[in-house]
């Protein structure tokens, strides 16, 4: 393959949109858009944590993530219905909990929870990282707004930096950036990368689908990552920039 079939190349990220203050209750919420995929992120702010933090004056961030019915081409049952949660489901919604809570110092945040839901409105690939990428931005809201209703001291820094997450993959024998469905259903190496806006890695999921992949590839693949979670977080910085009107 020489070029993609959408016309990007190869270190070109989807049409990417963030748009804050999606929802009118949650305390920070974010419709995140990566190209087709479009993912809901809501950030519930509460007083109180776990029974096991309680009295250790530290707080919590975790995730839940969902998929709507038709978010694909065709439907699936809820897992409420079905009465379990599946092992993807789980192991997304632990991916977007760890991701936020390397970028807390959860001693400043204070005896509080911070609850992250993540509810794919259309899947196109790479909904795991678009959610990461959105649950960030909702998570600065919902710090910014407990911090105006003095719940969280004035001076505390609860953040202490930022996280945002891309795919990367070996589409056709070439190394691309932010796979859509038809790439990634097709990629002999499929990676997710979580970094820090600063440049380090957070986590590192990366299968050869096919073709065990060398140390040079995967350097390739990693560099990839670095570029795209950059692009990332300067539209994370462009979309907190802006005034928005509850």
């Amino acid at each position: 393959m020489t070029q993609r079939h959408d016309g990007r190349a190869p270190d070109e990220t989807r049409e990417v949109r963030i748009t804050r203050n999606w929802l009118d209750h949650a305390e920070g919420s974010v419709l995140v858009e990566f190209g087709r995929t479009r993912v809901l992120c809501a950030a519930s702010f509460t007083e109180g944590v776990p029974r096991w933090l309680k009295g250790k004056g530290a707080g919590w961030v975790t995730a839940e993530y969902a998929m709507l019915p038709r978010a694909t081409n065709t439907r699936s049952d809820r897992e409420s219905v079905k009465g379990r949660i599946g092992g993807r489901t789980h192991e997304i919604s632990r991916l977007i909990g760890r991701s936020l809570r390397a970028v807390i110092d959860t001693k400043a945040l204070g005896e509080n929870t911070i609850v992250l839901d993540c509810d794919v409105l259309q899947a196109d690939g790479g909904t795991r990282t678009a959610a990461v990428t959105g649950a960030y931005v909702a998570l600065v809201d919902a710090i910014e707004d407990a911090r105006s209703r003095g719940l969280i001291a004035r001076n505390a820094k609860p953040l202490i930096g930022s996280i945002a997450a891309v795919s990367v993959g070996v589409v056709g024998g070439l190394p691309v950036l932010d796979l859509d469905y038809p790439e990634d259903s097709t990629a002999d190496t499929d990676m997710n990368v979580v970094m820090t806006g600063d440049g380090r890695f957070v986590e590192v999921q990366g299968t050869a689908e096919s073709e065990p992949f060398d140390r040079a590839l995967l350097d390739a693949l990693l560099d990839l990552a670095t570029k795209g979670c950059a692009d990332l977080t300067t539209m994370q910085q462009v979309a907190l920039a802006d005034e928005v009107v509850a």
